[in-house]
This record gives C-alpha cells, sequence and structure tokens, in this order.
C-alpha cells in the first residue's frame, strides 16, 4: 500500500501535464468555422436589402444610400442621434463619399420576431483609413440594424447603430480573413 501511495502524486502529475498538453494542442488547432445561422425567406429578403445598403455605401452612391432610409430613420453613433431620413443622409455624406474613411459592413444574421415587418440585421463592419501611413489603417466592430418592412413590401432601416461599444484596431490580415469568412448568399433555412 505505500509503495502505491508513493505513486499517487507522480502519477496526478503525469495526467495533469498530459491534459495541459491537449487542452494547447485544441487550442492551437481551430476547428472549422461555425456555419452560418439559416434564415428564413422573409430573413433572406432583409439579408439582401442589408448587401444592398452596404453597397450604396461602397458606391459612394448617395442617391441609393437615402432610398433604403426609413423617413423616420434614427442613427446612433455620433455626439447626437440623427433623426429622419434627410438627417442621417447629410450626417452620412462623408462616409458615403468614403474619401476621409471608408466604411463597409456585411449582415452575418437577420431575425425576424413575433412582429413579420420588423427585423433585426447585425454583422461586422470595418473601417479604413486611406491616408498614406495612417495607423490604425482598420478598425473593426458589429453593428445592428432594425428594418421595417413598408405597405407595399419594401425593407427600410429604421435604426441603426454599433452593436458592441467602439471599433477596435486590426490588421489587413485580420480584415481580409473577417471578408473571407462571410456568406456570399443568404444562408436560407
Amino acid at each position: 500500500m505505500r509503495t502505491e501511495a508513493r505513486w499517487l502524486p507522480t502519477l496526478a502529475g503525469v495526467m495533469l501535464i498530459g491534459l495541459a498538453w491537449v487542452l494547447k494542442a485544441s487550442a492551437a488547432e481551430p476547428g472549422p468555422p461555425p456555419a452560418a445561422p439559416a434564415m428564413s425567406a422573409a430573413e433572406c429578403e432583409v439579408w439582401m436589402r442589408e448587401r444592398s445598403f452596404a453597397q450604396s455605401v461602397a458606391d459612394h452612391d448617395a442617391g441609393a444610400f437615402a432610398e433604403h432610409l426609413h423617413p423616420g430613420a434614427v442613427f446612433i453613433g455620433g455626439p447626437q442621434p440623427l433623426r429622419g431620413a434627410k438627417a442621417v443622409a447629410e450626417g452620412w455624406a462623408p462616409l458615403v463619399k468614403g474619401e476621409k474613411v471608408r466604411l463597409r459592413w456585411h449582415p452575418e444574421q437577420v431575425v425576424i420576431g413575433g412582429a413579420p415587418d420588423i427585423a433585426l440585421s447585425m454583422g461586422p463592419y470595418w473601417l479604413e483609413d486611406p491616408r498614406p501611413g495612417a495607423d490604425p489603417r482598420y478598425r473593426s466592430g458589429r453593428f445592428i440594424s432594425t428594418w421595417k418592412r413598408d405597405a407595399d413590401g419594401t425593407w427600410h432601416v429604421l435604426f441603426d447603430g454599433g452593436g458592441g461599444g467602439e471599433a477596435k484596431p486590426a490588421t489587413e490580415v485580420e480584415i481580409a480573413a473577417l471578408k473571407a469568412a462571410l456568406p456570399a448568399t443568404c444562408p436560407r433555412a
């Protein structure tokens, strides 16, 4: 019995080292990225509308940007909320032009709850500072947009704002990985 008792601490130590090695190895080898959440046909309509909205900014198309706005839109993120489609379009004009900062975003998930004419869209956004030597050149964060379907069936963004605090500095490699992970089409249910 005494001989066995002497080996217990050694055996426990070997087991702990083995467990630590397995945990370290599994942390170093990430698995496949999680599958995009499946969405209904109506949620995919909003997903595509959000993509169109983002494309209006990528194309520097102020008219297309304004067309996505609900008349009573409220956008937060600045010192004061921008209230109304006209104020949002004017306040976002520099972002749409993309001269001092380039904004891009992409929906990852859209959900529609008990009200079939209201949807929530969320996903990543990234900002690029195009100035030579800008540091940081990229920043990224999360957005949340609320969409409202009008009587004619068209979805318009009603509320928009960040979904997780301030944008954080990101490397070019991190932004490339973020873009690569985004679904090209809406993941239908």
